[in-house]
């Protein structure tokens, strides 16, 4: 490029094909739904257990203060959410791209192109998980039902898939190979 050509400003945008085919490899989406809902309520007890520990420690010094420790309160909902999304950004954003729960039931969660997750999507996903959950209860569960990738409405938002991981597809993949 010559110094007097004008420098070409912006980015270019590479469409990516999606990564997990289900017609393909149907051992990558076998039994998610279900799994992917237990692994939600073992998630949903580590982010609670906390939270009612530090609940129950703020009423003690509610009680012992005479009333004004129960103004740490109002930094309990900020608190928690400052938790839920950490934990979520951290454990999605791990090597294994799973939360504990997700690990647990042997899941875990890609892009759609296949990448491996990242903390801000990680955060961002629960973020778009509990804003969805609020408003459209229903739909954020039955859209999963109705896509061949089993995706949940926040996984679609988001651009992310929840697959079983390598050593369950692994195990699914010989169980099906007649002997």
């Amino acid at each position: 490029m010559a110094t007097s050509e004008p420098k070409r400003i912006g980015f270019s945008v590479e469409v990516k094909p999606h990564a997990y085919d289900p017609a393909a490899n149907p051992e990558l989406f076998e039994g998610v739904l279900a799994r992917r809902l237990v692994a939600f309520l073992i998630d949903f007890v580590i982010l609670a257990v906390p939270v009612a520990f530090v609940a129950t420690f703020i009423f003690v010094v509610g009680i012992v203060t005479f009333g004004f420790g129960f103004l740490l309160y109002a930094l309990l909902w900020p608190g928690m959410v400052i938790w839920a999304v950490a934990y979520y950004g951290l454990t999605l954003g791990s090597p294994s791209s799973a939360t504990i729960g997700m690990r647990i039931m042997d899941l875990e969660m890609r892009t759609w192109y296949g990448s491996p997750a990242y903390f801000v999507l990680g955060a961002v996903h629960a973020i778009v998980f509990w804003i969805t959950i609020s408003a459209l209860t229903p739909l954020v569960l039955l859209v999963s039902l109705f896509n061949e990738r089993r995706r949940c409405l926040h996984d679609i938002l988001v651009g992310t898939v929840v697959i079983n991981n390598e050593a369950r597809t692994a195990g699914l993949r010989s169980a099906r190979r007649p002997a």
